[in-house]
């Protein structure tokens, strides 16, 4: 099912492969016949985001998906370009921890601790700094500048996930009942229907 191979005494797995269609984290491993290099290749990372949109940041993942040699891995990264004053909106990732390092402008990044406290950890970062958002927290990063501002960020899966709150909450399919939203955030169902519509 793998390609193994031994490197100073160690046995390593390289990468996942196997004769028959299995599933490995929800992927499919392939023939190690059908293997291409392009398995193991993405280009375009160097290419700007567009982030004329509502929240001003564009992500462009680089996961399993994108690359089918990372499944088992259990690595991935992303581009994040930000508009100025653009945010990656609160989020999290089910299934690994992020270290970001900013390649252009200043970030003000953050995570909540859990609900024990639900303390907030921020910094502003400046290019070269490097930060990190353990798995499953909520985190953000917003663009503090006016020039455009740039991020990559690796992840400890090549599946990570991804969750993002006001999505999840305010635009569920079918829809969270009025009432409840309305009950959960001290407020009335008249602001839960405006912000529904924005999702």
């Amino acid at each position: 099912m793998y390609v193994l191979s031994l490197v100073d005494g160690n046995l390593l797995v390289t990468f996942c492969f196997c004769m028959v269609a299995v599933m490995v984290n929800g992927f499919a491993c392939k023939d190690p016949k059908a293997v291409q290099v392009t398995d193991f290749f993405l280009a375009g990372l160097h290419m700007p985001g567009n982030t004329s949109n509502p929240v001003g940041s564009q992500v462009k993942p680089v996961n399993v998906s994108q690359i089918p040699g990372l499944n088992t891995l259990g690595i991935s990264l992303a581009r994040i370009d930000f508009a100025p004053w653009g945010v990656n909106p609160q989020h999290m990732h089910p299934r690994a921890t992020e270290i970001l390092t900013v390649i252009e402008g200043s970030l003000e990044v953050g995570f909540i601790t859990s609900n024990l406290e639900n303390r907030l950890i921020t910094k502003v970062l400046q290019k070269g700094d490097v930060f990190v958002f353990p798995v499953n927290l909520v985190h953000f990063q917003r663009n503090t500048g006016s020039c455009n501002a740039v991020a990559i960020v690796a992840l400890s899966s090549q599946n990570p996930g991804v969750i993002t709150i006001a999505n999840a909450v305010f635009g569920s399919n079918p829809d969270i009942a009025n009432d409840l939203l309305a009950k959960s955030f001290q407020t009335d169902t008249k602001t839960i229907d405006w912000l529904q519509s924005k999702f």
